[in-house]
């Protein structure tokens, strides 16, 4: 029992959380659900519709370049239009996306409404959602709450994904004992549509307590950058630095979006979506719950040496992932590397959230999940051209394990002395 008492303790935390965190708390939930089923069948859906494995990766790198430059925008002004009004519009792009995939085969149609809508490839963050909703987040609890409700933020994601990508492989498999394939996938893309309208239905009923604080400074004051990016000149630079790095990370990690490595399952081991769906429900699921221990270790040694201690053994076992000889073996790496893999996500958030003020919190958190974006939207691009060629479908596992251990290293380099406010006012309580 005094085993779960962090967890409980946790919990105790989430459960006093007011009206509008709940919300936010269950817009998380339909949103990654939503996420976690189109990506089970996003590659089989469009190489289904006649798409080429390559032509598949530059539908999936414009869609993410597109999400980049819209999500840019939406998060750097939000603090100063409103948080709300901008969730609300990209509910509305989310919507406007699905509808559009799943009633067109042009490819150009395709382009066009991936790059202007919110499409996930990777059944992860997408779209200006998570940097708005991190900062309205940060607004509502206390700091010394932060990273305990993001690791409980970051759970309930990972479990909405897991979900996900179940209901998308039963829900095909069902359907495909009467229709053929391609529309049991399509059925997946009608409802992700769906979701987009829920969406937006919950962000209208949030209040304005969400919204950014007046800085006292009048935007005429602002220099044009400043007023551009939402942010000032010392949070401007850590920004950034971290963006680079993150930009890094996902450039790796692009390699194998989760779309991609359900198609390596298929194409390696023939595996069929019901057992696809099943395979990384599970996965994430270990992802979800490996959050909660990020929270407590980071209460022990802090968030950047949580961020890398659990990253840099995560990309070792994604590497051995196409060195096992069988389907059970490969599974087995993949959860292993899932139970750790995301350990980095509430602590990464956190800090990014800690380290700049309050007032430019969603400026920060948007353009950082936006570097992450433009990271992951180039390598799709050639991890498609990799899976186009039988004997090159392991390569994309090798070239993401690799850059995202670089960025682990470079991470710890450059920001191992920067603390966040609340492990700063701990060392000066410990320090005599």
């Amino acid at each position: 029992m005094i085993a779960f008492a962090p967890v409980l303790t946790r919990f105790g935390r989430l459960r006093s959380l007011d009206r509008d965190a709940r919300l936010l708390f269950a817009t998380r939930f339909i949103r990654l659900f939503a996420y976690g089923a189109l990506s089970v069948v996003l590659v089989l859906y469009l190489v289904g519709l006649g798409l080429t494995e390559s032509e598949t990766g530059v539908l999936l790198t414009s869609t993410l370049v597109g999400d980049t430059l819209i999500s840019l925008y939406l998060t750097t002004q939000a603090d100063r239009i409103g948080r709300r009004r901008m969730l609300i519009v990209g509910a509305a792009l989310m919507t406007a996306a699905g509808v559009a995939f799943a009633f067109t085969r042009q490819m150009w149609l395709l382009v066009a409404a991936g790059t202007i809508g919110v499409i996930s490839p990777s059944g992860q963050e997408v779209g200006p959602f998570l940097p708005i909703e991190q900062a309205a987040l940060s607004q509502v609890i206390a700091d010394r709450s932060r990273t305990a409700v993001f690791a409980w933020y970051t759970l309930t994601g990972s479990l909405a994904t897991a979900l996900g990508a179940l209901a998308a492989g039963f829900l095909t498999n069902t359907l495909q004992r009467s229709y053929a394939p391609i529309d049991s996938y399509r059925a997946v893309v009608v409802g992700y549509a769906a979701l987009g309208v829920a969406l937006g239905l919950i962000f209208r009923s949030v209040s304005g307590a969400i919204e950014a604080r007046p800085s006292g400074k009048p935007a005429a004051t602002q220099s044009a950058l400043a007023r551009f990016s939402g942010l000032e000149g010392r949070s401007r630079g850590v920004v950034l630095k971290l963006s680079a790095l993150f930009a890094l990370d996902s450039f790796g990690g692009g390699f194998v979006v989760q779309s991609f490595a359900a198609y390596w399952f298929y194409l390696r081991f023939g595996v069929d979506p019901k057992t696809l769906g099943t395979l990384f429900f599970a996965a994430n699921v270990f992802a979800g719950i490996s959050a909660l221990a990020a929270s407590r270790l980071a209460d022990r040694i802090g968030l950047v040496n949580t961020m890398v201690a659990t990253h840099l053994p995560s990309n070792v076992l994604l590497m051995l992932i196409p060195l096992m000889p069988t389907l059970p073996l490969a599974t087995l790496m993949l959860w292993l590397r899932f139970s750790i893999s995301q350990m980095d996500v509430p602590t990464r958030q956190s800090y990014t959230i800690a380290v700049v003020a309050p007032g430019e919190r969603a400026a920060a958190a948007g353009i950082t999940g936006v570097a992450r974006t433009m990271g992951a939207a180039l390598s799709p691009l050639f991890a498609g051209l990799l899976f186009a060629r039988p004997s090159l479908i392991n390569v994309p596992f090798y070239i993401a394990g690799t850059l995202k251990i670089a960025y682990d290293l470079l991470l710890f380099r450059a920001f191992r002395s920067l603390k966040p406010p609340e492990e700063a006012a701990r060392a000066r309580t410990v320090t005599p």
